[in-house]
């Protein structure tokens, strides 16, 4: 009998709720990830969407941010949704903020516009057999994808979906639909 594997949801802001009752569709075992200790047996991590300036200074204030980094650099599976996607970043175009720095890619903050531009499209993802549903919310898109990274997903020519090794980054909120998919598709190509 195979183990489901333990992912862990990083639980500073934004849309940890959300991620866990995603996960729990699937069937898989969760844990909040508050302080370092909580990433100790992991078989994954969820980065949700939220504000990532909060979310960053949080993790810089409960000493998370280095074990994070040295989680991901050890290759800990990682799901990065809207603010996540910001944070495991290596740059972003404008502001200053603590990043993770696990994904060669430079991002572009609230490209999309602000909270009343935000919006709903269905989107070709590489390896969905059917559109998926992508919620937008104050989205950020990908300026810039380094040579390991794939892109998955485009609004128009910009990448709102991106995958290196085991990290897969979303400009949108998969975790606000009913649709598990994005979730499957992450812990499938991880190994889980």
């Amino acid at each position: 009998m195979t183990v489901p594997p333990t992912i862990g949801v990083l639980a500073l802001q934004g849309d940890v709720r959300e991620h866990l009752v995603a996960l729990e569709r699937l069937g898989v075992p969760t844990r909040s990830v508050r302080l370092a200790e909580d990433l100790t047996g992991l078989d994954g991590l969820v980065i949700p969407g939220g504000e990532s300036t909060t979310i960053g200074r949080l993790a810089e204030r409960f000493g998370l941010l280095h074990p994070l980094r040295s989680a991901l650099a050890d290759g800990l599976p990682t799901l990065a949704t809207c603010a996540g996607m910001i944070l495991v970043a290596g740059a972003i175009v404008e502001g200053d903020q603590p990043l993770l720095g696990a994904l060669d890619v430079v991002v572009r903050r609230n490209a999309f516009g602000r909270q009343n531009e935000s919006f709903e499209m269905d989107l070709d993802v590489k390896g969905l057999d059917r559109p998926f549903h992508g919620v937008f919310i104050r989205a950020p898109w990908v300026e810039k994808v380094g040579s390991d990274v794939e892109v998955l997903a485009r609004v128009g020519d910009r990448p709102v979906m991106v995958g290196s090794g085991r990290i897969v980054a979303t400009s949108f909120h998969p975790e606000l639909t009913d649709d598990s998919r994005i979730h499957r598709l992450w812990m499938e190509d991880a190994g889980g």
